[in-house]
């Protein structure tokens, strides 16, 4: 067991923290307003996804990274990874240019998987609500943004959606309104939704319901002209919702500024790397100001057409107000890290993300490790490549031989 430790301490610690933190688990989902793991809605996860769980909730982990957070994880990663694959080459004797080579495999299989949480397809979890209501994202994004992915389309947009439970999506471009006359491809279930997302003074406001264009420049150049835009989306009969993370970093203390100009409701999750960080104590402060003035609280995917997950749905009425009209189902790994300094990240990050697994999805990561720790440590002759090949020769062979074994009666 010692020379086992020694010579593979990464699966050994592997296992150990696989089974540590089972002990004390995340759920799956929380109802971002209560803080309690939801009885009548859950996630519901495609074989492929669990039977992949290590590649699975690597580049979930990956995607709900905040902005600060994914900086210093990959400069850490990047460093620590380079440092360990030169070490070792170096005590391998190799030449300077294939210990430079092994150094950089780490950080360039860190960059691909960066990559492949941002554009490679693959199963995601859907919610699955046994409550009533629809579920909905409030927030959403196509080509029509100028930083919406190049080439996402409606079409895009709503095969995206529906692979993960929803029912129904806000189309919210900036500053381009989307009244719905397009609606979903056909042979999607899926419902499109009219609705925009204004870019005003230090703040966006997603407006839904049967919008109208506005001149933006009305409501420039100044908190108290921003609010104004409340008053005027409500005379088009819509609704609006001040977004994350403006509100937060840059209107923090004029929030009753948005609540006497009439905003019907606040983003508390949104699931873009820039709002990722938001803390839960600021969250709570903006549950409690909504819940005094009977406001809406919301979750946005904030989809650009990057990445494959979101972070959070909600199950509500479309088109009603007020704070008991929705509710915000979370993944906690998407709100915990709002509450720890950047700097943890590089491990506080895979701990969280060991944390939330499933029983399932555990019991996968213990089997490909187990098994990539037999194809690393089973002997083998000189020349012979390392591989479960030889535990089936082994065990087949040591078979046989049972088998062409003289029979001896004990004397």
């Amino acid at each position: 067991m010692v020379n086992l430790l020694r010579r593979h301490p990464v699966a050994i610690g592997l296992v150990v923290l696989l089974l540590v933190t089972a002990i004390h688990p995340l759920p799956p989902l929380v109802d971002a307003v209560t803080g309690s793991a939801p009885g009548d809605a859950d996630l519901e996860r495609p074989v492929l996804y669990v039977l992949f769980a290590p590649l699975s909730d690597t580049l979930d982990a990956l995607t709900f990274f905040s902005m600060s957070r994914a900086v210093w994880t990959l400069v850490v990663w990047t460093l620590v990874l380079a440092a360990f694959g030169a070490v070792r080459a170096s005590s391998d004797s190799l030449s300077a240019r294939r210990v430079i080579a092994t150094a950089l495999l780490g950080p360039l299989g860190v960059v691909l998987l960066g990559v492949a949480a941002l554009v490679m397809p693959r199963p995601v979890p859907r919610l699955v609500s046994d409550g009533p209501g629809t579920v909905l994202d409030y927030h959403a994004h196509t080509r029509a943004s100028h930083d919406g992915r190049p080439g996402w389309t409606l079409a895009d947009l709503a095969d995206w959606h529906e692979r993960q439970g929803f029912e129904a999506a806000y189309v919210t471009d900036h500053n381009v309104v989307y009244d719905g006359s397009l609606p979903a491809p056909p042979g999607r279930s899926i419902s499109l939704l009219p609705g925009v997302e204004w870019s005003l003074y230090r703040q966006h406001v997603v407006a839904i319901g049967p919008i109208e264009p506005l001149s933006r420049d009305s409501f420039g150049g100044s908190t108290l002209r921003m609010v104004r835009v409340f008053n005027a989306i409500e005379r088009q009969g819509a609704l609006s919702i001040a977004s994350l993370p403006e509100y937060w970093r840059n209107h923090q203390e004029e929030l009753s500024a948005f609540v006497l100009a009439g905003v019907d409701g606040f983003e508390i999750v949104n699931c873009a790397p820039k709002a990722l960080a938001f803390p839960s104590d600021l969250r709570r402060q903006v549950i409690a100001l909504a819940g005094r003035h009977d406001l809406m609280v919301v979750g946005a995917s904030d989809n650009h057409g990057w990445g494959q997950v979101t972070c959070v749905w909600n199950v509500s009425q479309p088109g009603s107000q007020g704070f008991h009209t929705n509710r915000v189902f979370a993944r906690p790994l998407a709100l915990v890290q709002g509450d720890w300094q950047p700097w943890t990240a590089p491990a506080t990050q895979p701990w969280f993300m060991l944390r939330s697994l499933s029983w399932s999805e555990r019991v996968s990561w213990l089997t490909w490790v187990v098994v990539i720790l037999l194809y690393r440590a089973l002997p083998r002759r000189e020349g012979q490549s390392a591989g479960l090949g030889i535990l089936a020769r082994s065990l087949w062979g040591g078979r046989r031989r049972r088998q062409s074994a003289p029979h001896q009666t004990p004397t």
